[in-house]
């Protein structure tokens, strides 16, 4: 099977690299690597165009954010099965993609694991880990998903179900993961150890983005017929000191 892997970016060169070498240095033979960069200036392309001649495909202009972006990636993939890797995090080891078309031989429509949150000033230190493996489908309700930077899923999902809604701010991955696994109700396997380093920080973690981020989410269960509210979902927050605690 081929496997389509996205990385967008916008003005992150201290990190970009990272991300790079991680799909590169993957085992596994038969990888597309598409990069979408939002039009940076601070260096980013210089960096990507170092390894440019490794990289299936690789588009460079103003976006309309992060999801715009992720779309346009999706929509030049050609891979049987695509994943989304951030410019701030990157792959465990050398061995993930080759897992994850493992876990694909199962007959499912999309897999997923657990990530780790690492000091961006020291790669080794976990701060805390985000577990999927008590995910169903009903965890939607409580604001829980699965971790999206983990989540791989055959192209044919994004053709039956859609791409990613530009109208969201920052809960969009949340929206996806539900019209996908609770609307249409794909099939989906858990791989159970962690796969991806994903740096601290980030558009979601101000008490400001985090307050939209609950406020979409609630919307996003109601526009899908989840019965929620907002203290369900705000009861998400005891289960991360959870994995602070398991880390």
């Amino acid at each position: 099977m081929k496997l389509s892997i996205i990385t967008v970016v916008w003005n992150n060169k201290t990190t970009i690299r990272d991300a790079i070498d991680s799909v590169l240095s993957q085992n596994y033979p038969n990888i597309e690597y598409i990069i979408i960069d939002g039009g940076s200036t601070d260096g980013t392309i210089e960096i990507i165009k170092q390894c440019q001649d490794k990289i299936a495909k690789f588009v460079s202009e103003p976006d309309k954010g992060i999801y715009d972006a992720m779309n346009k990636g999706i929509a030049l993939a050609t891979g049987d099965i695509i994943g989304i890797l951030n410019s701030d995090d990157f792959y465990i080891n050398k061995f993930v993609i080759q897992k994850i078309i493992k876990a694909f031989e199962k007959k499912v429509d999309c897999v997923f694991a657990d990530l780790v949150y690492v000091k961006p000033n020291n790669l080794e230190k976990v701060i805390r880990r985000y577990n999927s493996r008590y995910f169903s489908p009903d965890k939607f309700a409580y604001g829980w998903m699965p971790a999206h930077p983990t989540f791989f899923a055959r192209k044919e999902v994004y053709q039956k179900y859609g791409m990613f809604r530009t109208d969201l701010k920052i809960a969009a991955d949340f929206d996806i993961l539900v019209r996908f696994l609770y609307t249409h109700k794909i099939s989906y396997h858990y791989l159970p150890e962690v796969i991806v380093k994903m740096r601290t920080g980030g558009v979601s973690t101000s008490l400001s983005s985090i307050w939209i981020n609950n406020i979409e989410t609630l919307r996003v269960c109601k526009e899908n017929g989840i019965k929620t509210n907002i203290f369900k979902i705000l009861s998400k927050y005891p289960q991360k000191i959870v994995g602070l605690l398991k880390k």
